[in-house]
């Protein structure tokens, strides 16, 4: 009862702030993200009735406190759908950096999801497994099911699991990841984001956007998606400054890509930024033009990866194993 996978973390295009129920990670509204790679969390996971406790390491480190909360949550889900009560060792890897902005809880989850239910034996889809991940966090499911994914609102698993939209922006994206380190709090801005006042005005514009984001990855249009995802940004932003802890992640570095990200567009550059919760900037840019992009965001002193999309969740061979 061992299984290991491998999953990729997610840039949020149009993005969910808060959630209807924080138990079940239910989020007020749809959401729709890309999956990074070669970017991955890799996850083992072993089910076993001789061991008398829980075991979770990420990273090498054992994880305790709210933390384990978070895994517990999705492997009493397993449990509960396996019928059985087999104590887990599980242990988890990523090779990028972790709590920067870069959606390291979406590839974790989802890998954890995913290693899990094969341990188990519980034969599910992508979406049905991005039930699983959702619950230990919303972002995880569309990690899940991978490259570009909504994640649908609702009440339950049958309605809030994650689908995958086909584009043919698919090969044509590259991401210029501008690495600015800032330890971030993402949960705690989940918890007050409905005490913003801009919280309402979101919730009025979020499913324009929603139907607006789908359509023009349906149709392969790179400049209004990532037109939207830009301006999705800000607003995310506007929700989270106006909560009652007022947190503000951008750093200097953040706004100096903005403005780069701009001047390029002013000479005629496909590019925009996008950013999460976090200081770390996703630069949006096609194939033809990242080795521009790119320049342009070391010139600032910034370290940058490159990324394209990644696809769906998906079970490694044994050898691959973390343990």
């Amino acid at each position: 009862m061992k299984a290991t996978a491998k999953a990729h973390p997610i840039q949020g295009l149009v993005k969910y702030h808060g959630m209807r129920d924080p138990e079940l990670r239910l989020p007020y509204h749809d959401s729709i993200s890309v999956c990074t790679a070669p970017s991955h969390s890799k996850t083992t996971a072993e089910f076993d009735p001789d061991l008398d406790a829980d075991d979770y390491v990420i990273d090498g480190e054992r994880v305790e406190g709210r933390g384990a909360e978070r895994i517990r949550a999705v492997v009493d889900h397993v449990r509960e759908r396996a019928d059985f009560d087999h104590r887990v060792r599980f242990e988890s890897v990523n090779d990028f950096p972790t709590n920067i902005g870069f959606g390291s809880s979406s590839s974790g989850f989802a890998a954890a999801a995913v290693a899990l239910c094969t341990a188990a034996d519980l034969e599910l889809s992508h979406p049905e497994m991005s039930t699983v991940a959702r619950r230990g966090s919303s972002s995880a499911a569309r990690a899940v099911t991978g490259a570009f994914s909504q994640l649908r609102t609702g009440l339950d698993d049958e309605d809030c699991r994650s689908e995958r939209i086909e584009t043919d922006l698919e090969s044509e994206l590259r991401i210029v990841a501008a690495e600015i380190p800032a330890f971030k709090h993402t949960e705690e801005a989940h918890e007050e984001a409905a005490d913003s006042h801009m919280f309402e005005a979101r919730l009025a514009h979020i499913h324009e956007q929603i139907a607006t984001m789908r359509n023009a990855l349906r149709e392969g249009d790179f400049d209004r998606a990532f037109e939207l995802a830009e301006h999705d940004s800000l607003s995310l932003a506007a929700t989270t400054m106006t909560g009652p802890a007022g947190w503000v992640y951008w750093k200097p570095e953040t706004l100096a890509v903005f403005e780069t990200v701009r001047e390029l567009r002013g000479e005629d550059v496909p590019v925009y930024f996008s950013t999460d919760t976090g200081a770390s900037v996703y630069v949006n840019t096609t194939a033809d033009s990242v080795d521009r992009v790119r320049d342009a965001i070391e010139e600032l002193g910034i370290d940058t990866r490159l990324w394209d999309v990644g696809g769906p969740a998906k079970v490694l061979d044994p050898d691959e194993a973390l343990f």
